[in-house]
C-alpha cells in the first residue's frame, strides 16, 4: 500500500514533466542546470557513489541495505531528467525507489536480515507495479532478476500480493496501465526464429554501449559535477541539432507510434546514443522504457523484410530486447500477456527464449549474477 501511494505519485510526477517540457520547450536549455542539481543533491546526502540499480539487487541476495534516503533523490532526479530532456526510463528509479522503501519499513519494524531483503523484493516489485501497471510482470521480474537461474520461492506470494496491491491503488488514483493493440499476428512459422536472434544481437549492443558510456565519462572527467555538466550539454546539443524532441524523455510516444507501425530508420540508433549519454554521465532515470524504444522501432522496420506486420514486428522486438538486456524470460513472456493482451503468445515466449538463450551473461546490471549456464552443452 505504501509502494503504491508513493508509486502513484512517482507516475504522476513523470507525467507532468513530461506534459511541462512539451509544453515549453526552452526548458531543455536547463539540463546541464537539472544534471548539476542532482549531483549536488547526492553529494549533500552522501551518496556520491551511488551503485543506482545494482545496490538494489545486492540487497536482495547479500546482507546489503537501500539507504532509505535513496528513494526521495531518485524521485527528484528522475523528475529532473525527465521535466528537461534527458533520454531516459522510469523503471531503474521505480526499482530504487521500491527497494528504499522496503528498507525503511523493514527498519521501522526491525526485521532480520532475510526478511529485508524480502521487504526490499516486495518493495521493487510494488512501485514497478504502480508505475507500469503491469504487476505479474513486476513480480517476476523483482524475484528473476538478481540471480539468472535460480528464483526464490519464498518471495512469490508476497510480492505477487505486494505488486498486486499497489497496481490496484495505482489504478484507483488515476495511474494508467501501459497497453497496446497489435495488428497483424501470423502462424507460428520457421521465420519466427528470427526476431530473437536479433534482439539478442542487439541486447549485447544495447548494454556495452551502455556500460562503456559509463566508464568513458568517468574516466574523462573524474569531477561528477563537470560529468554531468559536459553530458547534459552534449544531450541538449544533440537535441538542438537534431531539431525535434523525439528522442527526450522516455520516448513512450514513439513506442506506440512503432506499435501502429511507424517508425523512422534511425530512431533506434539515436534514442540508444542518448540515452547512453544521459545516464553515463549521471542523470537519474532506467534503461528499460528506452530499450523498449530501441526494439520497438526496430521491429516496426525489420518486420515487414520477413513478412512480419510492423506492429507485430514492433511488439515482437520489444519483448525479445528486454528479455536479452535484463535476462528474465518468464518476466518478458509475462509483460508480453499484460502488454499485448496475451496475442501472439507463442511468438513471444520463443523470441524471448532464443534472445535470452544467445545474448549470453550480457545484462545492464553489474550487480546480476549468474548462477547457471543459460546453455548447457
Amino acid at each position: 500500500m505504501v509502494c503504491g501511494g508513493v508509486g502513484t505519485a512517482f507516475y504522476h510526477a513523470v507525467a507532468l514533466a513530461t506534459r511541462l517540457r512539451k509544453a515549453h520547450p526552452w526548458l531543455l536549455y536547463l539540463l546541464p542546470a537539472a544534471g548539476l542539481l542532482t549531483a549536488y543533491l547526492y553529494a549533500l546526502l552522501k551518496m556520491e557513489k551511488d551503485p543506482g540499480t545494482d545496490a538494489v539487487l545486492r540487497a536482495t541476495k547479500e546482507h546489503e541495505s537501500v539507504p532509505a534516503r535513496l528513494a526521495a533523490l531518485i524521485f527528484s532526479g528522475t523528475f529532473l531528467t525527465h521535466l528537461c530532456g534527458g533520454s531516459a526510463g522510469r523503471e531503474g528509479a521505480a526499482l530504487q525507489i521500491g527497494g528504499g522503501l522496503g528498507t525503511a519499513i523493514s527498519r521501522l519494524l526491525k526485521l532480520s536480515d532475510g526478511e529485508t531483503r524480502l521487504v526490499t523484493m516486495c518493495g521493487m516489485s510494488a512501485v514497478f507495479a504502480a508505475v507500469f501497471g503491469t504487476p505479474l510482470t513486476a513480480a517476476v521480474f523483482s524475484i528473476e532478476v538478481a540471480s539468472v537461474g535460480m528464483i526464490s520461492s519464498t518471495a512469490v506470494l508476497p510480492c505477487v500480493l505486494s505488486s498486486m496491491t499497489a497496481s490496484y491503488i495505482a489504478r484507483l488514483l488515476g495511474a494508467e496501465a501501459e497497453a497496446y493493440v497489435l495488428q497483424g499476428v501470423p502462424a507460428l512459422s520457421l521465420q519466427s526464429l528470427w526476431p530473437g536472434l536479433v534482439c539478442a544481437l542487439v541486447s549485447i549492443l544495447f548494454c556495452e554501449v551502455m556500460h562503456t558510456s559509463h566508464k568513458l565519462f568517468g574516466k574523462f572527467f573524474p569531477n561528477r559535477y563537470l560529468r554531468v555538466a559536459v553530458g547534459a550539454a552534449l544531450v541538449m546539443g544533440i537535441s538542438l541539432l537534431l531539431g525535434t524532441s523525439r528522442y527526450n524523455g522516455a520516448g513512450s510516444d514513439v513506442i506506440t507510434g512503432a506499435i501502429e507501425g511507424e517508425a523512422l530508420p534511425w530512431d533506434g540508433i539515436i534514442k540508444l546514443l542518448l540515452t547512453a549519454i544521459t545516464m553515463g554521465c549521471g542523470m537519474k532515470g532506467g534503461e528499460i522504457v528506452p530499450s523498449f524504444f530501441v526494439g520497438s522501432t526496430m521491429g516496426c522496420l525489420l518486420g515487414p523484410l520477413v513478412g512480419l506486420s510492423p506492429s507485430f514486428g514492433a511488439g515482437l522486438c520489444m519483448v525479445g530486447l528486454f528479455c536479452g538486456v535484463v535476462n528474465c524470460p518468464i518476466a518478458s513472456v509475462l509483460l508480453s500477456m499484460e502488454l499485448f493482451g496475451g496475442a501472439g503468445l507463442p511468438f513471444f515466449a520463443l523470441a524471448a527464449a532464443v534472445s535470452f538463450a544467445c545474448s549470453g551473461r550480457h545484462s545492464l546490471y553489474s550487480a546480476q549474477s549468474f548462477v547457471f549456464d543459460k546453455v548447457s552443452v
